[in-house]
């Protein structure tokens, strides 16, 4: 269930880690392992197994992993403090109420698969028996209503965040939704691989369907639940199609959504979340909007029902019996990721609390492990990196000179986070209990209805945070212009203070240059110092950026990551254009550091050595078939492996370093490649 749809759509991250190694001297270690690499591989050959090759044979992938890479390592250290953190509160019994009372008794109930195999399917009765009761579509639509203020999904999705258009105030938005596969694709496409998935989701839909009783039903509500998440799917967009703001904003008072989408009763929908007079609405998908109407209207009451009953019981799957989740995570975990083995019952009880409770667990993670000798010098890192690339913004030809001064602007105006927020959040009128499902259906209405107070008919938050401060990640966002790193960055190998700034600058440097790069991308680029949706381009230079992006789109478009399945390089541009300009402010600004203060050759690689595999060590990973076509249809970022291979071939710099000829194979020839910064 865990709803929660504060549309993070905009926002643009890459990923990142943790502060328990920093330390407050610099010992400058190279930071480099040679068991990590391979060096039986030429770097101009593939790159990406010379660097970490060693690593990947000394990691493989385990049942339970889909992929396992640098970013699950650190995130299992992460969680064992946080397990760690969370059976100190535990032992010593919190006073009743008090946010390490509520942090303790939600995992707690996470962790009691006795009292939940007992109650097996049947907290979720209720809710079964509300849909099934309904005597007509409107007593339905009501039923909607109220199960969506509880974080259960249906046929859309609702969430209040920045109007793209007047970025300091807040705006209503509806959200396309109702397919439980995700992407549109699994639904329309006729690869075997992708008709493979779609019948084991049907069986997957009878199987549990049967165990809630429905064994009599089971085929006639598998038919009338893929039927209708077919045609959403049809009407739905795509995952490039939603990376287009200017596509997905549709603003327009509320009074024309009643007019011009008369098929819901509007006004007692929102009035049943909890919002009444609403002035203005954003309509994200107007086509995925209208099919819900229309699938109301064509589709009799019956196939409706079996729709709802659908999300309810498998949003529920996490929260109730172990026999439900496994029949989930036979689908989720093994058909679609590839994964052997469900994780173990702790960590999913700590992923329980991290997504209802993530802020408040945040608080208690940065007071133990989140020193602020590290906050410092992220903070001197960020002004390096934000130096560098207005120096880049200052030498690129191609720019002319009003475009430049506004993206110079644009860069000076950055908001940035580090470590973790100044206010944190409130809650005490949050109830938890011992019933897990219970905890999670207040934990829902409790954000819905937040959110609701904090943010409808008001100004953006600007100090609002978008991750928890131990996330193992980092992102930018456009609306408020912001680069965040949270306190999960910084550990190796992203962030070490033992080690130099060859290390550094390659590793949590080039995740800093991204970031900002992020602000200037093909999505970025569209918004303005204010993070208004608006064109500040000149004609001639927003074509001229166009006309180079085509490059890195079209170069990745050609990627084979599988036998017939290629990368989605229009996808993946945004993300492709921030590891390049990413890579490109880091070099820069390794190479201002050394001015001042030179560095030598150390394991036998010179620090230009040294930065690239500080960067390809980022990427290092394992990753099975299954997750790679998943990735491939609906992540915006390159798989690892071609964050490497696919970006340094672009890098004149990487050339220089490890004497790339065209005799090698990763070889591209100068005019082919990108020069963007």
């Amino acid at each position: 269930m865990n709803w929660k749809m504060t549309l993070l759509s905009l926002i643009l991250s890459s990923g990142a880690a943790n502060a328990q190694n920093a330390q407050t001297d610099c010992k400058e270690l190279p930071g480099i392992s040679v068991e990590n690499m391979d060096l039986n591989v030429k770097p101009g050959t593939d790159f990406y197994q010379y660097a970490c090759g060693g690593w990947r044979k000394a990691n493989p992938l385990t049942a339970e992993y889909a992929e396992f890479g640098t970013f699950d390592q650190l995130i299992e250290n992460n969680n064992k403090q946080q397990q760690e953190l969370i059976r100190e509160l535990i032992e010593k019994k919190s006073v009743p109420g008090s946010l390490e009372d509520q942090i303790a008794r939600l995992y707690l109930s996470a962790m009691d698969s006795t009292a939940r195999n007992q109650a097996g399917w049947q907290p979720i009765r209720p809710y079964m028996e509300k849909i099934t009761g309904c005597k007509n579509k409107k007593e339905l639509m009501t039923q909607v209503a109220q199960m969506q203020r509880l974080g259960m999904p249906a046929f859309f999705y609702f969430f209040i965040g920045a109007d793209v258009k007047n970025s300091s105030m807040n705006l209503v938005q509806l959200y396309q939704g109702g397919i439980c596969l995700g992407e549109r694709e699994y639904y329309l496409d006729e690869d075997e691989a992708t008709k493979k998935v779609r019948e084991a989701y049907q069986k997957y839909m009878k199987e549990l369907l049967n165990y809630c009783g429905y064994e009599k039903e089971a085929d006639r509500m598998v038919a009338d639940v893929m039927r209708i998440e077919t045609r959403l799917a049809k009407a739905s967009y795509s995952a490039t199609q939603q990376r287009d703001p200017e596509a997905n904003y549709h603003k327009m008072a509320f009074s024309d959504l009643v007019k011009d989408y008369p098929g819901i009763d509007w006004t007692e929908y929102f009035r049943i979340i909890g919002m009444e007079n609403i002035a203005e609405i954003n309509v994200s998908q107007p086509e995925a909007i209208h099919e819900v109407e229309t699938v109301l209207q064509e589709e009799d009451l019956n196939s409706l029902k079996s729709f709802m009953l659908w999300k309810l019981i498998d949003s529920s799957t996490s929260y109730l019996d172990d026999a439900m989740r496994q029949i989930s995570f036979s689908f989720y975990g093994k058909v679609m990721s590839g994964s052997e083995q469900d994780r173990p019952r702790w960590k999913k009880a700590l992923g329980i609390v991290e997504s209802n409770l993530g802020e408040g667990m945040g608080r208690l993670y940065v007071e133990r492990y989140f020193p602020q000798a590290a906050k410092d010098r992220m903070v001197n890192l960020i002004k390096n990196l934000q130096t560098a690339l207005g120096e880049r913004i200052r030498e690129q030809e191609w720019m002319s000179e009003s475009t430049k001064e506004a993206a110079l602007d644009k860069l000076n105006a950055f908001h940035v986070k580090v470590g973790y927020p100044d206010k944190w959040r409130d809650y005490s009128n949050l109830k938890i209990g011992d019933n897990l499902f219970e905890n999670i259906i207040n934990c829902s209405e409790f954000e819905i209805q937040n959110t609701i107070k904090e943010k409808f008919n008001k100004p953006v938050d600007t100090d609002e945070w978008h991750m928890t401060p131990q996330t193992v990640n980092a992102y930018y966002n456009p609306t408020t212009n912001e680069i965040c790193f949270p306190a999960g960055i910084l550990q190796y190998p992203f962030f070490d203070m033992n080690n130099d700034d060859a290390f550094n600058y390659g590793a949590i440097g080039v995740v800093i240059g991204h970031e900002m790069t992020h602000g200037f991308d093909d999505k970025g680029r569209q918004f303005d110092k204010n993070g208004n949706l608006t064109d500040w381009w000149t004609p001639e230079d927003g074509k001229r950026f166009e006309e180079r992006a085509a490059v890195m789109k079209n170069y990745f478009n050609q990627i084979e990551v599988l036998p017939g399945l290629k990368a989605n390089g229009e996808l993946t541009l945004g993300e492709n254009l921030a590891d390049h300009g990413g890579i490109k402010v880091a070099m820069l600004a390794l190479q201002k550091a050394m001015q001042e203060k030179p560095l030598t050759n150390k394991e036998g690689f010179t620090p230009e050595q040294r930065f690239f595999l500080a960067y390809a060590n980022l990427w290092g990973a394992n990753i099975r078939e299954e997750q790679i076509r998943k990735q491939t249809k609906s992540d915006p970022h390159s798989l690892p492996e071609w964050r490497v291979n696919g970006a340094l071939p672009h890098i004149d710099a990487w050339y220089k370093a490890f004497g790339i000829t065209d005799k090698d194979a990763m070889f591209q020839p100068e005019d082919k490649r990108l020069k963007l910064w």
